[in-house]
């Protein structure tokens, strides 16, 4: 089923609304007032609480901002702009929001605010846009170098509960190292493994069309097969082409919109990628310099 661009806009950013306010309970309710870490900028925002008295709405807008720099030359600009809304949105909520404090067993906040925390950043990673720059630190590491993503917030992490170990307590680093392992499994299981790549296999009449939104839009290289399809062994056959690519799951639901806005009635099938070697993964458009993408990933 076909949907208008307005309602598509509007159940994005409804969405994305929803994840930043189920972050900001968990930050507001469980892990600020019992200085509990969460991992990323997130982090580093609740330990320059901690240690100089800083607001964390101030500190989290402020040291996203060469994240979102890096965003822009890493993802697209739409990613960009609806992660720069979420941000600002979570650093409006903490500022003004006054939660009571609903347990103090050190446990229970560990695991409810990764909970929480967890489940805003991942209905905001469906939806196009991040709630945390680490993840950016990473899509453009990757892209860079070619080291995982899981590894660069895997180190970033590391080096910020080593510092909290050191300047507040061990205590204190541990249970925010449990709280950081619940917000990264819960962030998985909401966007269905953002870590990795995902194929998807396109089959439809007008792949011509499709094929050059991929590239013109999204930005993706892609494989095409020979196919042909009818109604039997020897029913009424025609050729096409069967389109194969691999994109980040942040791309995925743009990706369904640009096929959605061709042919509604595509054939497509997603597949989990855990590992990919050689060969260009994603580019981005350069539409000053009229890049042509290649045509193979």
């Amino acid at each position: 089923m076909r949907h208008s661009k307005t309602y598509n806009f509007f159940s994005e950013y409804g969405q994305i609304a929803l994840g930043v306010l189920l972050a900001s309970i968990g930050l507001k309710a469980f892990l600020l007032p019992n200085g509990f870490l969460d991992g990323g900028v997130t982090g580093i925002a609740i330990l320059i609480k901690t240690q100089f008295n800083i607001k964390v709405s101030y500190s989290l807008v402020i040291l996203s901002i060469p994240f979102l720099i890096l965003g822009y030359y890493t993802v697209s600009k739409r990613i960009v702009i609806k992660s720069i809304i979420s941000i600002l949105a979570l650093g409006l909520f903490i500022h003004f929001e006054n939660f009571d404090t609903i347990t103090d067993d050190k446990l229970l906040i560990s695991i409810f605010g990764g909970l929480f925390v967890g489940s805003g950043i991942g209905i905001a990673i469906r939806n196009g846009s991040v709630l945390d720059g680490s993840e950016i630190l990473g899509v453009y590491l990757n892209d860079r170098f070619g080291i995982s993503i899981g590894k660069v917030i895997l180190l970033f992490n590391v080096i910020l509960f080593s510092i909290t170990a050191w300047v507040i307590s061990t205590e204190v680093a541990l249970y925010s190292i449990l709280t950081y392992i619940v917000t990264a499994k819960v962030t998985d299981l909401t966007i269905e493994g953002f870590e990795d790549f995902i194929g998807v296999t396109i089959v439809s009449k007008e792949y011509l069309a499709i094929k050059k939104a991929i590239m013109e839009e999204l930005g993706a290289g892609l494989t095409t097969y020979k196919g042909s399809k009818g109604y039997g062994s020897t029913g009424q056959q025609e050729d096409f082409d069967i389109i194969h690519t691999i994109i980040n799951r942040i791309d995925l639901k743009k990706m369904h919109r640009l096929i959605e806005d061709i042919d509604d009635r595509a054939f497509i099938i997603e597949f989990d990628v855990n590992n990919v070697k050689g060969g260009v993964l994603r580019h981005y458009l350069d539409k000053k310099k009229s890049k042509v993408l290649p045509t193979k990933p």
